[in-house]
């Protein structure tokens, strides 16, 4: 399949126009008419994923976070980053990236999470300026009401790592609100729009001691919030071409529990 046309799938529900203006979703490596023959999907990209879709003979990475966030200024192979980019195009691997794009879609990464505790009727927590169904974030219900300790543990269990949490209000929660990545700055909308708890990432400290007694809050490692993301890479592409989730993408953050 042509490069261009895997591009276009993913576009079709994450298109470049969804991602904030800081950020560098697309094309970050490789020839949009080049011949793809296999995929492998992956949240970050480092010198083992790269490494790894060598092995596999695939000749395209697709990535959440962008491997290029700013300007190279130079390809010397001093860098992670930079031995990244060259061994890709030595070894013919195309790389493209949706990260805001995809977070912007209702479907895509904190709707997911949303799926995965089985939330229902969730729309976006953030409303883009010009379209309501476009946006960061999603909110929405759980089927029934649950003890607040039981969702801390079932929160746990479906995403596999450990979190760090400030208690709900009530004893029960049913209104959730979820932002996939670093989502701190949006907690004080989840309780405007009476959410029962806030799931994100990269909370500090002051921010959850901020939504001590207004909302419940759950912080989860980034890259766990984020992981799901191979998942809706596969169902897009999986019927026009052979696709692997990357084993060596795993989270860098280590929790040493007493």
């Amino acid at each position: 399949m042509i490069l261009q046309d895997i591009i276009n799938i993913i576009e079709s529900v994450a298109p470049l126009s969804y991602q904030e203006a800081w950020d560098n979703s697309g094309l970050q490596v490789g020839d949009r008419n080049a011949e793809i023959h296999a995929a492998l999907l992956t949240v970050d990209i480092t010198e083992s994923v790269v490494n790894e879709a060598i092995s596999l003979g695939c000749d395209l990475i697709i990535s959440h976070h962008p491997l290029i966030f700013k300007g190279l200024k130079h390809l010397t192979g001093s860098t992670p980053q930079e031995r990244c980019v060259e061994k890709s195009i030595k070894n013919g691997i195309a790389i493209y990236s949706s990260h805001t794009s995809m977070d912007a879609y209702l479907y895509g990464v904190s709707g997911r999470m949303a799926e995965k505790l089985g939330m229902y009727d969730y729309k976006i927590l953030i409303p883009s300026a010009v379209n309501s169904e476009v946006g960061l974030g999603v909110i929405g219900k759980l089927p029934m009401p649950m003890k607040w300790e039981y969702f801390v543990e079932k929160t746990q269990q479906i995403f596999g790592c450990s979190l760090r949490y400030v208690d709900a209000c009530r004893d029960q929660v049913q209104t959730i609100a979820i932002c996939g990545g670093a989502g701190a700055e949006f907690a004080g909308e989840a309780i405007q729009q009476g959410a029962d708890v806030y799931i994100t990432a990269d909370m500090k400290y002051h921010d959850m001691q901020a939504a001590q007694g207004q909302i419940g809050v759950i912080d989860l490692d980034h890259w766990t919030s984020e992981h799901f993301t191979r998942e809706i890479f596969e169902e897009l592409l999986h019927a026009h071409v052979p696709t692997y989730i990357a084993k060596t993408d795993k989270t860098p953050v280590k929790w040493l529990i007493k």
